[in-house]
Order: structure tokens, then C-alpha cells, then sequence
């Protein structure tokens, strides 16, 4: 008990001198020193929380007036100086003009288009072609299938030794190619609706990266097992190589095509049990959320891209310039609701189905302070699939990290080109020079601003200005092609601006 109150009274000491115990002096704050500092034999035997008000005007009346001290030696809050870093109220303000703003422009958006949302032009949209033989997108990635099983017939050949490593190179390159390319060829072919093709090539586009993930991980097992049995190789095999060859079997392969990966392993963690409730939340969410996004395009950005095409085709900057960044706000929106249905709702509905228990598919990419994090954290599938196939492999074969760093890059930029360009049944590399282009901003961010606050910035800045630009020059472009004629593209738009 003596010891308590030892600590009380010098705790009592240190706030009386202003200090934290340490000698340093402690920041005022509003409400604080209204009556002179209580002395230490005053308090050394009562408790702080039993010091009442009478009792610190008792104290004060004995000082008189100047007892009271009213200056001290301190610095405003916004100095740098000063250590104040409690800005709640700011943010609470930024937080209340977002929304107010937003609102108005909703409110704008309806005042001057009405209410375009229209349930039935979606199902109407979704089942024009109701026949099967106009569903070609079906047919592809139904045809898909083959590469899958050729693969897994071709491992098991290799397993036996029927082939050697040289030969599966040329023929999975091969393969894999004509899996990517096939489907391309289609699309421009019968050039169908551009919404069901970039679907059904980014299912094609995953099949394909996990593929080469499957070819890969087969590979290093077969090598494992070589260097095994060589008495003299101080080799340490992984405890999961026990599980090779037994993984060659269609389940096994179907389960990885399903599974929300990437990157392919002899053994994944698996839950013990689907979580009912869990399923039901993130089936709401996506039932709710994706019919959001599909209202809000249509409500919002459909009207700001059609009163953009007459700007940008007679490349009046200063109205490009007001569409890009009035298209800005709606964009950045959708973009992060698309985010959360995607990587939140949907994949983690698939990972409860299939019992899949790594459901670490993005970190915190909001608090990024380079590019080169937010490619790391936004898309944590496609990172690793690129981290472990492609960056790795050419370190360990002694190519130049920035080498390997961007050829990443290339292929990136490559495939979104592809998912973008070949349903539209155009090739105008927007989508491929903006992906090159996050190359510089790298070097920027990392650096020049060496991350930080300026580098969150300008991170936000890439997504919000970057995304908008590249949409409307894609559809300025389509429509031009396909609709010439259109009075939209010679400034006339369909409802006020």
C-alpha cells in the first residue's frame, strides 16, 4: 500500500512540474491547469480522482491571483514543432464535404436524366441470344477443357519418362499459346458482344496462368526427385514431395482450376467445414453489390462517356479535361465496389465452397506509398503467380532484378491489352501503355518522393485520373469504328452535359 501511494504522490509530483515522469514537458491541452499546480505535500496521502473542486479552490484562494500562471513556453498546434498530430475533426470535415459533394452531384445526375435504371433492359440485354449456337463465348470455354486434360495426360507422360523437359517446353509452349490465342481468334472473328467476350477471355486468361503454374510445380517435383536420388546432392527434399505423383489426377487438377488461386501446390490448406452464415453473407453481398455497380453505370457513367465522345473527337482539351475529371468520381467509386464484390465477396465464396482456407487475396493496397506496393497488395493472386513464374526464375537464372521487375510489367500490360482490345475487336494499346506507364511512376514514387504522404497521393492520383482517360478514349474509339454516323461524335449528345 505504501508503494501505491509512493507512486501516486510522485506521479502527482511529475504532473505538478508539467513533466511525463521523464523530464519532458508535457503538451497543454484545453481544460487543463484552471487552478495552480497541487503541491506535493498536499497530495502525497489523498488520491487525484478524490481531489474535488472546492478542495482546488481552497488551494487557489491561499495563492490569490498570481498564483496563477497564464504563459507558457509552447508552439501552435499546426508547427511542426509542436507534436500535435490529432486532426479527427479535419477528417470528419473532408469526410462530410465527400459526401455532400457526391450528393449533389447525384442529386444533379437525376434532375438532369431521370431515373435510368432499368431492370428489365438488363435481363433484356443478358438474353437477347437465348439459342446456343449464338453463344460461341460458351463454346470456347467449354472447348477449354482440352488444354486441362492435355496437360494432365502429358504430366502423367512425363512422370513415366516417356519425354524429356526439353521436349514438354516446346510442346506447353505450344499449348498454351493456342489456348491463349484460339480464343482471340474467335472473338474477332464473330466480333459478339464485347461484355460476354471480355468474360469469357479472362476465364480463358486464368486457365491458361494456372496451367503454366500446374506445368511448373510438376516440373520442380520431377527435378526434386532426380536430385534425390543422387547419393553425393546435399539436396533436402520438401515434405510434400511424398505427394508426387499421386496429385496427376483429375480432381486434383479440377480442384486447383477452381480454386481461387493461382498459383498451384501439391497440398492447399483446407477448412473443416463450409460456415453457413459466412456463405449466405458473401452470397448477399454479391447478389447486392454487383447489381449496385450495374445500376450506378448505368444511372451515372453511362450519360457522362456518351457527352464525352463529342469533346474528345474534336479534342477540345478544356471540356475533355472537365469529362475526364467529372467521369472521375463515379469511376473510382464503381472501381472500389467492384474491388470488394470481387476480392472480398466472390472470392471468398468460392473459398468457402471448396473448404479453401488461404483467403489472403489483397492487402492493405489504400495505404500504399509507391506503386510498386500497390501491385504488391491490391491483386495478391496475380502477384504471386508473377512473383513465383516469372520474377524468381529469371533471378535465380542470374537475369538483372530491374530485368525481371519489368518484363513483369510487360506481360501485365500484354494481358490487359488483350482482356481490353480483342473484345472490342480494336487494338489502340491504351490499356498497354497505361500498364508501361506505372513504370516512371515506380521510379517516382519510390525515389523521388521516397513514399510517404506525397506517394499515397500520387498513387491515388494514377487510379482516379488514370482509369477515366483510358475508358473514354476506348469507347470514343469503339464508337468511332462502329458507329461513324453517329451525331454523338459531332458534339451533338443524347441529354444536357
Amino acid at each position: 500500500m505504501a508503494a501505491v501511494l509512493a507512486a501516486l504522490s510522485g506521479g502527482l509530483s511529475n504532473e505538478a512540474n508539467g513533466t511525463n515522469g521523464n523530464g519532458v514537458k508535457k503538451r497543454r491541452h484545453s481544460g487543463q491547469h484552471k487552478f495552480p499546480p497541487i503541491s506535493e505535500d498536499s497530495s502525497s496521502n489523498d488520491s487525484p480522482s478524490r481531489k474535488t473542486s472546492a478542495v482546488l479552490r481552497k488551494e487557489y484562494a491561499k495563492t490569490g491571483p498570481l498564483g496563477r500562471t497564464v504563459h507558457y513556453q509552447q508552439d501552435s498546434l499546426f508547427s511542426s514543432s509542436s507534436g500535435w498530430t490529432n486532426y479527427t475533426g479535419f477528417f470528419n470535415l473532408a469526410i462530410l464535404l465527400l459526401v455532400v459533394s457526391n450528393g449533389r452531384v447525384a442529386l444533379e445526375n437525376l434532375i438532369k436524366y431521370g431515373i435510368l435504371i432499368s431492370p428489365l433492359y438488363w435481363f433484356e440485354f443478358l438474353t437477347a441470344d437465348l439459342s446456343l449456337t449464338n453463344w460461341p463465348n460458351l463454346f470456347m470455354f467449354l472447348f477449354s477443357n482440352v488444354s486441362i486434360i492435355t496437360v494432365l495426360f502429358m504430366e502423367k507422360l512425363l512422370e513415366q519418362g516417356h519425354f524429356c523437359n526439353r521436349f514438354a517446353a516446346i510442346f506447353y509452349t505450344l499449348l498454351i499459346g493456342a489456348h491463349v490465342t484460339l480464343p482471340a481468334v474467335v472473338t474477332l472473328y464473330i466480333k459478339g458482344n464485347p461484355l460476354y467476350s471480355a468474360f469469357c477471355l479472362g476465364l480463358i486468361v486464368i486457365e491458361a496462368l494456372k496451367l503454366v503454374s500446374f506445368v511448373h510445380v510438376n516440373y520442380w517435383c520431377r527435378s526434386a526427385r532426380l536430385q534425390v536420388k543422387k547419393e553425393s546432392s546435399d539436396f533436402t527434399p520438401p515434405e510434400s514431395l511424398h505427394l508426387y505423383p499421386s496429385n496427376l489426377t483429375l480432381g486434383n487438377i479440377y480442384y486447383f482450376m477452381a480454386a481461387p488461386t493461382l498459383c498451384y501446390e501439391l497440398s492447399f490448406p483446407r477448412l473443416e467445414r463450409r460456415r453457413k452464415t459466412f456463405l449466405i453473407k458473401r452470397a448477399c453481398e454479391l447478389t447486392f453489390l454487383s447489381f449496385l455497380i450495374v445500376a450506378l453505370v448505368q444511372q451515372w457513367v453511362v450519360p457522362l462517356v456518351q457527352n464525352s465522345l463529342g469533346p474528345f473527337s474534336q479534342m477540345d482539351i478544356s471540356k475533355c479535361t472537365e469529362r475526364v475529371l467529372k467521369l472521375a468520381i463515379p469511376n473510382i467509386l464503381i472501381w472500389l465496389l467492384f474491388f470488394y464484390t470481387m476480392f472480398h465477396s466472390a472470392l471468398n465464396l468460392v473459398a468457402e465452397i471448396l473448404r479453401f482456407a488461404d483467403r489472403e487475396f489483397y492487402l492493405d493496397f489504400w495505404n500504399s506509398e509507391s506503386i510498386q506496393y500497390f501491385w504488391k497488395t491490391w491483386n495478391i493472386p496475380v502477384h504471386r503467380w508473377a512473383l513465383r513464374h516469372i520474377y524468381l526464375p529469371m533471378v535465380r537464372n542470374n537475369y538483372n532484378k530491374w530485368l525481371a521487375a519489368l518484363t513483369v510489367f510487360f506481360f501485365s500490360a500484354v494481358f490487359h491489352e488483350y482482356l481490353v482490345s480483342v473484345p472490342l475487336s480494336m487494338f489502340r494499346l491504351w490499356a498497354y501503355y497505361g500498364m508501361m506507364g506505372q513504370i516512371p511512376l515506380l521510379f517516382l514514387t519510390d525515389y523521388v518522393f521516397k513514399g510517404g504522404r506525397a506517394g499515397n497521393i500520387i498513387v491515388w492520383l494514377s487510379l482516379i485520373l488514370g482509369q477515366p482517360m483510358a475508358i473514354l478514349m476506348y469507347v470514343h474509339d469503339y464508337y468511332y469504328e462502329n458507329y461513324p454516323k453517329d451525331p454523338v461524335l459531332a458534339g451533338d449528345p443524347l441529354s444536357p452535359a
